[in-house]
């Protein structure tokens, strides 16, 4: 499944030039993922309470290309690209209209609440593939 999240552009989000500040792409494709994920019906916080299994990036693969500027509205499109047992990898772009400006795969792991490594559920992995 895929996903397109809305993102505006505000003066926080820029540096002096007014160009979107580069980490501040990492902080619009997590929200993107989290929108992502509700899209899909998983609920997180259950997950965390019922199962015990918390979501953490493992892996962020990035490029560049265009900068975003103040007062813009950008989109960002979300999908799977492939997963396992444990992991899965999602392709993450940050547009204006049709133009990709940023662009990222991110791998993300299944974590215990204790940091250790865990097996996604069957259902989880039908889900996210």
């Amino acid at each position: 499944m895929s996903h397109i999240f809305p993102v505006h552009v505000y003066y926080e989000d820029t540096d002096l030039a007014g160009i979107v500040y580069y980490a501040n792409y990492l902080r619009y494709i997590e929200r993107a993922r989290t929108e992502w994920a509700r899209g899909l019906g998983l609920d997180q916080t259950v997950l965390k309470t019922r199962d015990g299994l918390v979501f953490a990036v493992r892996r962020v693969e990035a490029d560049y290309f265009v900068p975003a500027r103040f007062d813009e509205d950008l989109t960002v499109h979300t999908k799977s690209l492939r997963g396992t047992a444990a992991r899965f990898v999602l392709q993450q772009d940050v547009r204006r209209g049709q133009q990709i400006l940023f662009t990222a795969q991110v791998t993300l792991v299944a974590l215990r609440e204790t940091g250790q490594p865990a097996r996604l559920p069957k259902a989880l992995r039908q889900l996210l593939a």
